[in-house]
């Protein structure tokens, strides 16, 4: 059955019409939509020096806190100081009631002079036990000569030597007894001088100028010996508590240079210092710590902030480095996507140092010269079309 010209116009015209719809939508699909190319920009791998940096976080701590308490046990009657108020050496802080070391004081110094006035005694026994001798000897040495002629007897001979061996052993009692007496008097002396400065450290003073962080008690507590009372910090002395991944902690030492960021200064670097690594790393975090100084003491910042820290690791020598931006992650792996023979594929790369300049050292997986993805559009994949671009928008 033929049709009619009519209808076979019509046709031919909605063909004419689709076909480009159909041409224009392909050519869309292709340049724009889902089955466009992704637009990429692309770096080689370069062979260069960089200097590394490691970044780490942490608070400001103080670098010395001075916990002041009393050395024996009592009652707080006074505290003179609050939390924030600066305070110099030696200023007063708190008082503990001293209960019975008045008492004791007095005590100890009563022995003293009893001791004193003994002392005195068993000096004048030796004295008189010293005349003694002296007279014995004397007396037995004339009996010695006498019975040379016959004179005497050898009984009062043997009289006078008795005499003379019972002087002397007098003598060595007074003496050691006004020994024992003056080691008395010594220790009473020692227990008053100890009960004076126990009384004294119940004033508690400031050991150095600084800052009150904290109290611990208030006025009418009971503290036992070395219990804190009062808390204090030179806030001219605060260093950073920072922590780093160990993976990358390699190279960090004392004196190193750090770029440090504080949290209430974010645009402003200032500049500081490792101190020192602690020798002891967190096993459970799998950070190392290090304390991180103030170059500059003035203007620093409350104790408890948080802060960014950068170290400038040493410098390395040339190697094969490429820019951070091209690093990915790709089902649990980190690589990154290369050019090669003009199909795109996946690199896994294990990387080292990186500076401060947006540069990651390449241990293993690219060469020098070979084309990278740095920015992508969108997600890639093995299947992916990509044009490159000079920069994405």
């Amino acid at each position: 059955m033929k049709l009619p010209a009519a209808v076979n116009r019509r046709n031919l015209t909605i063909i004419a019409v689709l076909v480009p719809l159909v041409l224009l939508f392909i050519w869309v699909a292709l340049r724009a939509g889902p089955l466009a190319p992704i637009n990429v920009t692309i770096a080689k791998v370069e062979e260069r020096a960089i200097s590394p940096s490691l970044f780490g976080i942490g608070t400001v701590e103080a670098r010395y806190t001075h916990k002041v308490g009393s050395t024996a046990p009592g009652r707080v009657t006074m505290l003179a100081v609050d939390v924030g108020d600066r305070v110099e050496s030696g200023q007063l802080l708190a008082q503990i009631d001293p209960v019975d070391l008045d008492q004791r004081i007095d005590a100890a110094a009563s022995t003293e002079a009893r001791n004193a006035a003994m002392e005195q005694s068993a000096s004048a026994q030796i004295a008189d036990a010293s005349a003694r001798v002296r007279l014995a000897r004397t007396q037995s040495a004339r009996v010695e000569a006498l019975i040379k002629n016959g004179w005497v007897t050898e009984a009062m001979v043997d009289q006078r030597r008795q005499e003379l061996a019972a002087a002397q052993a007098s003598l060595a009692a007074a003496q050691a007894n006004l020994a024992a007496t003056q080691q008395d008097r010594s220790r009473a002396s020692l227990d008053r001088s100890a009960l004076i400065a126990q009384k004294a450290n119940l004033r508690l003073v400031a050991p150095r100028a600084g800052l009150v962080v904290k109290r611990a008690v208030e006025p009418g507590t009971t503290v036992v010996a070395g219990q804190t009372v009062v808390e204090i910090v030179d806030p001219a002395e605060l260093w950073i508590n920072a922590r780093f991944d160990q993976t990358r902690s390699g190279g960090i030492a004392a004196g190193l240079g750090a770029k440090i960021a504080l949290r209430s200064r974010p645009n402003r670097l200032i500049e500081g210092s490792v101190l020192r690594v602690e020798p002891l790393a967190d096993a459970i975090t799998e950070e190392i710590l290090a304390k991180i100084g103030f170059s500059a003491p003035e203007n620093l910042p409350p104790i408890g902030e948080l802060a960014e820290v950068t170290v400038i690791l040493p410098s390395e020598n040339k190697t094969i480095v490429i820019p951070n931006s091209a690093v990915q992650s790709v089902n649990g792996k980190t690589g990154v996507w290369v050019l090669r023979d003009g199909d795109l594929s996946f690199v896994q790369t294990s990387l080292g140092a990186v500076d401060l300049d947006g540069w990651v050292q390449v241990m293993s997986g690219l060469k020098k010269g070979e084309e990278i993805v740095t920015h992508s559009a969108a997600a890639l994949s093995t299947n992916s079309r990509i044009s490159i671009v000079d920069e994405l928008p």
